[in-house]
């Protein structure tokens, strides 16, 4: 087929499965959806980052915030009797203009703690007033504002003994209790929770939290609910996630998923944002078959935003829109899990032109330019078939390879998404002989 405006041949995306349709107007947004079927869809955020396209879709998409880092105890007290709470208020204040609720997240945890707190030798007493004091001041701050506090987080090993840690070593097992404790007095409407990683599973990790989650129950410490982080890799979300899920709620308390992400090795294809998705789908549906699963949270919802490839190097492309704001196949597969459906991308949504930038007696310069309305591509791939002695000699911006008179271009690490209403170019030098056509158009 032909482009009437240019003459030059349309070429046929290959691969186009791996084309996400973006996220448009008529397309229901995950909140509401999530809202449909009394679930929360939360997601991670920084609150610098929340303005234009970040703050747009933060606001649109989700009905649910946890920030980030802003309410971790380095964040909030740097220096001892020293304050900042300019970023939590912002989140804060922000979920409260689009109707959302707030998680908070974290209050008593091993990692992110101010160096004063600890560098500094406490006795027992003096750790316990610490304790105290810290959930007091900083829950009562924001007493009948938000929705859950993820109270004590990652108190145990892989193999169920409980970490050492800070509070563990200097006041026991009891610590838990004790914040739980302190939580409830300072704010009575919010619910509390106990989170952490690698116990969607049934596992010997996920049965030391169920025997707590049971004990704390049994002793009438205030415990709402249980926090399963689900950091995950493609391809592995555990067989025993609903009944773990499952389990916890038989104990009377609710669960979450608070953190979820699941990262690839990277560069992203094809096959491995297919996989995502349906990871993805399987840890929602887990979700929505068991009532008191609350919902999830999304630990980021773009991939610039995401912790994973500073923590995980060569990883990453862990959350449901890529680095540029389009969903990906995983947004749409949270959205089907929640019993949405998406708007496909119209016929030749997306689309690439070829055309031959400069021309001499054996050789030429050419560019393919990929287009997207309506649509969004993760990754591209096109392809065309030359006339006789004509062929590719050098290409920048694609991998681009030719066998006989068949060509084949893939996009490069940095290039792959073309977001909807943007494009994406490539070119390559060519020699030639006799002629050089425009190549016939065939799918890549």
């Amino acid at each position: 087929m032909r482009s009437l405006r240019t003459g030059l041949p349309l070429l046929v995306l290959g691969a186009l499965m791996t084309a996400a349709p973006a996220a448009h107007a008529a397309d229901t947004p995950l909140r509401d959806l999530a809202a449909a079927k009394g679930k929360v869809i939360g997601t991670a955020v920084t609150g610098s980052k929340l303005t234009g396209t970040y703050g747009d879709l933060a606001g649109t998409q989700f009905n649910s915030l946890t920030p980030g880092n802003a309410m971790k105890w380095g964040s909030v007290e740097p220096t001892r009797g020293s304050y900042d709470w300019a970023e939590a208020d912002q989140i804060v204040n922000f979920a409260e203009a689009h109707n959302q609720q707030v998680r908070g997240h974290t209050l008593v945890w091993h990692s992110q703690n101010p160096s004063w707190l600890t560098n500094g030798t406490w006795t027992q007493a003096q750790l316990s007033r610490l304790l105290n004091d810290h959930i007091a001041l900083e829950v009562g701050r924001y007493k009948g504002r938000l929705a859950a506090w993820d109270v004590v987080n990652e108190p145990f090993n892989e193999d169920g003994t409980y970490r050492q840690t800070l509070w563990y070593n200097g006041l026991g097992t009891g610590y838990i209790a004790q914040a739980l404790t302190a939580a409830r007095a300072a704010d009575p409407a919010a619910e509390l929770y106990i989170n952490d990683y690698n116990v969607e599973g049934v596992n010997a990790k996920s049965t030391a939290l169920y025997n707590l989650v049971k004990s704390l129950k049994q002793q009438g410490v205030p415990i709402d609910g249980v926090g399963l982080q689900a950091h995950l890799i493609v391809g592995q979300v555990p067989s025993t996630l609903q009944q773990n899920i499952q389990r916890f709620a038989d104990l009377g308390v609710d669960v979450a998923i608070t953190e979820l992400d699941i990262r690839m090795t990277l560069p992203s294809d094809s096959a491995k944002l297919t996989q995502q998705a349906a990871d993805y789908k399987a840890v929602m549906n887990a979700c929505v078959a068991v009532t008191r699963c609350v919902g999830a949270t999304v630990w980021g919802f773009t991939d610039s935003d995401s912790w994973i490839p500073s923590t995980f190097p060569g990883q990453g492309a862990a959350t449901p829109y890529d680095d540029n704001y389009a969903p990906k196949p995983a947004y749409h597969a949270i959205a089907e899990a929640l019993g949405g459906t998406t708007t496909p991308p119209p016929t030749g949504a997306c689309s690439a032109v070829y055309s031959v930038t400069s021309q001499w007696n054996t050789g030429f310069t050419g560019q393919v330019k990929i287009s997207c309305s309506g649509a969004a591509l993760s990754s591209w791939k096109v392809g065309w078939t030359y006339g006789a002695g004509q062929q590719i000699t050098q290409a920048w911006n694609a991998t681009c390879t030719q066998s006989g008179t068949a060509v084949s271009c893939t996009n490069a690490a940095y290039n792959g998404t073309v977001p909807d209403g943007g494009s994406v170019t490539f070119g390559f030098n060519g020699s030639w002989s006799g002629a050089n056509p425009v190549p016939v158009v065939t799918l890549g």
